[in-house]
């Protein structure tokens, strides 16, 4: 197939990338490039794609209207998987406008292109974000979600909103996948994995927010990717049951729906720093830390949905993910384990 991903020199984005390059799909990637992190990063994730010869790289930013109208236009995409957004809950506190930029001016772009040119399957990132102030554990796609805490969640839940009014209004089939705390190699640098195994290494403290209290379904990017193309493979459909009289959150009377992709496993955040602790040899010096605007306690993914749904069930183990995780930041910035 030919296939648009956009934010493909992102952290999620280069994973799905490479997967569907390497299962012979053709692969046309953008990205705005921009600076929220290390932009050498998103460079060294677009060599290693750029060596396939099925990959083509187009920098633009999604709230570019004609150019995004042009690109789908010239491309004809046959399925596109949408994972550029402005990340981070904390980020959103301090520039809001971003998040209005790029999670709702440019997914509209996106929508539109889909309607345009009848793509068959949108696949698009939400986050775990949007249960917000939910309390019942595990979070299900069957749960009402309309509490966010912060504005990241809020445009992650819009996406879900608008999408849905495209496959109403349009028969575009669309399917928003709520992400639950991705970790991994080529990790954004923004992340907790990140930020303490770099303080770690470099014998400076880490800030453990909530006190520790935490508790977090990390999900080991790999599982993130075969959830990803597992729904992109399946089309999303109408559910004949659904009724106006007791709506369902997870589904419509439109080809639209959601899933949860999690580890289905929460983690304390304390075990997870020891398992970190583990990989590296080292112990982190630690700055508790009260919980911050916008964050959450806790993350718990009910994947029945999925399960049911494409026969998926993330589940690799937090010591394995953090394991290729330290292993890949020692190869990449060239630290010797001892």
């Amino acid at each position: 197939m030919k296939i648009l991903v956009t934010g493909a020199a992102g952290f999620i984005g280069f994973h799905v990338s490479r997967h569907l390059l390497d299962r012979g799909d053709e692969v046309v990637g953008i990205d705005n490039l921009n600076s929220y992190y290390d932009p050498s990063l998103k460079t060294s994730r677009l060599d290693i794609l750029q060596d396939h010869d099925k990959f083509r790289f187009i920098k633009l930013d999604l709230a570019d209207r004609d150019g995004m109208e042009e690109l789908f236009q010239v491309e004809k995409f046959q399925r596109v998987v949408n994972l550029a957004a402005q990340a981070g809950v904390r980020y959103s506190l301090e520039n809001p406008h971003a998040y209005a930029d790029s999670n709702i001016v440019g997914f509209l772009h996106i929508l539109e292109g889909c309607r345009k040119e009848h793509v068959e399957h949108l696949v698009y990132a939400s986050s775990s974000s949007v249960y917000g102030a939910n309390e019942t554990m595990p979070f299900s796609v069957h749960d009402n979600v309309d509490h966010p805490l912060s504005l990241y969640a809020a445009s992650k839940k819009s996406n879900e909103l608008m999408a849905h009014v495209y496959s109403h209004l349009y028969a575009v089939p669309a399917t928003g996948l709520r992400f639950f705390t991705v970790y991994g190699p080529w990790g954004r640098p923004d992340m907790a994995l990140f930020l303490f195994t770099k303080a770690i290494l470099e014998g400076k403290p880490i800030k453990v927010f909530n006190y520790g209290k935490h508790r977090r379904d990390f999900t080991y990017i790999d599982d993130i990717v075969e959830g990803v193309i597992r729904t992109l493979d399946h089309v999303a459909v109408t559910n004949p049951d659904w009724s106006g009289l007791k709506p369902d959150p997870g589904s419509s009377r439109a080809p639209w729906r959601v899933y949860n992709i999690g580890n289905n496993k929460p983690v304390e955040l304390m075990d997870y720093i020891a398992a970190l602790e583990q990989a590296l040899g080292r112990t982190a010096e630690k700055e508790f830390l009260p919980l911050q605007p916008g964050d959450v306690p806790d993350t718990y993914a009910d994947v029945t949905q999925l399960v049911a749904d494409v026969n998926y069930r993330p589940g690799t183990p937090v010591e394995e993910g953090i394991g290729k995780f330290v292993e890949w930041y020692r190869e990449y910035y060239g630290i010797s384990d001892k």
